[in-house]
């Protein structure tokens, strides 16, 4: 068998954090807290919190694995490492799952932003396209445009919080309302699920393992740093009206930086899988030239077109979050895994991530939960008949004839 090309260790710790950073804030300023704030009401800051606290405990399970495993695949490696192949295999599922749909929710937030009605599909869909052709071409152009992107978001989130305090629609006694659990605890829930869409993108880095320089020591520094940074941004900007166009054009451009570090990280976990044969090995692929997953890229951009014909945006940020909260469960159930030389971080974290995540999935709308366990069905069934079609032909009657003479 032909060795495929290496992908190229050429990022530092800051690349490292702006590709999180990117991933995350489009997702949660201008998209996740709509749909969220819906759910909690003024209970809103309560579910942003819950979130928060599932991150950091899901971040520090991540940063641990990671400076053990240094390899792109992220929890799909540590899964397989610490609990075996099929917990591994039902993260990677979910991750692609999820993230494929939050590709597809990102891509239609920036058309929802650009796109004259009636075009948004279309506009959505050639934003994946462009996307996904920077990412052919290599991970310093990703990171390149990650880095315009991330700062030009950041301008814009500026004039929004300045003109919602000037304005005085930012105030905490509007952000709070007038009764913290109005909504009930189980809207509040609920919101923590959506909001949690937003905080994912450190998951990225994760899967880095392979294209940053001293992963064992860059991976964690990124994941923690990364999400502290949008820890502050997300309690800064919250859910007044946009500030005219300058803002809007923002949120545009998040919508982008997240779809641009959603596709590099799923063509690595895709590529890792293929390896393993959970998916199919063309699809491990690795550009002789640019040093990226090509054939695993190109069948992603065709599902994230393929989810934006058929998703509303709504659906796609629940459908994403049950996925991306399965993924995270293994995580930490992996971290608790680690033997105490490798343990970074109190084993109660794990514990709590774990316990947050089953709760967040199961109090997602339920529309998202049955259609996630619908397609974990399709997943285990999928890599079922893959086992069984992989094993010799002789195999199952050897077996039974073994059987057989151990009966007489």
């Amino acid at each position: 068998m032909n060795q495929q090309p290496a992908l190229g260790r050429r990022l530092g710790t800051a690349d490292a954090v702006v590709l999180g950073l990117a991933s995350m804030v489009g997702a949660g300023v201008f998209a996740a807290f709509a749909p969220a704030a819906a759910a909690a009401g003024s209970g809103l800051l309560l579910g942003l919190a819950l979130a928060a606290v599932a991150a950091l405990c899901n971040a520090t399970s991540s940063a641990s694995l990671a400076a053990q495993y240094p390899s792109s695949r992220g929890t799909y490696l540590y899964g397989r490492q610490r609990l075996g192949p099929w917990p591994g295999f039902v993260a990677g599922w979910g991750f692609v799952l999820g993230k494929s749909a939050s590709s597809a929710a990102m891509a239609m937030t920036f058309a929802a932003y650009v796109a004259p009605a009636g075009w948004e599909r279309p506009v959505a869909i050639a934003a994946v396209t462009a996307l996904a052709a920077v990412n052919y071409r290599g991970i310093t152009r990703t990171a390149r445009l990650a880095r315009i992107l991330v700062v030009a978001v950041l301008a814009a989130l500026a004039v929004a919080v300045a003109a919602g305090w000037a304005a005085g629609t930012a105030s905490m006694p509007r952000l709070l309302g007038e009764g913290l659990v109005a909504h009930g605890w189980y809207g509040i829930l609920q919101s923590a699920g959506l909001l949690f869409f937003a905080f994912a993108g450190y998951a990225r880095i994760a899967t880095m393992g392979e294209e940053v320089k001293d992963p064992a020591k860059t991976i964690p520094r990124a994941i923690l740093a990364a999400l502290g940074i949008a820890v502050v941004l997300y309690a800064a900007a919250g859910p007044w009206p946009w500030a005219g166009p300058v803002v809007a054009a923002g949120a545009a451009l998040a919508a982008l930086g997240a779809l641009l570090g959603l596709l590099a990280g799923l063509g690595r976990t895709v590529m890792a899988m293929a390896r393993e044969a959970d998916l199919p090995p063309a699809l491990a692929a690795v550009h002789p030239r640019f040093h990226v997953p090509h054939g695993a890229e190109v069948a992603l951009a065709v599902l994230i077109c393929a989810v934006i014909l058929v998703a509303d945006l709504r659906g796609a940020i629940g459908f994403s979050s049950f996925g991306v909260l399965v993924y995270y469960l293994v995580a930490n159930l992996a971290a608790l895994a680690q033997t105490p030389e490798h343990r970074r971080y109190p084993r109660v974290l794990a514990v709590l991530g774990a316990v947050l995540c089953v709760v967040l999935a199961a109090t997602l709308p339920p529309g998202s939960v049955l259609a996630g366990l619908a397609m974990f069905g399709v997943g285990i069934v999928y890599r079922l008949l893959r086992l069984r079609l992989a094993r010799p032909p002789n195999q199952g009657a050897e077996t039974a004839q073994n059987g057989r003479e151990t009966d007489d």
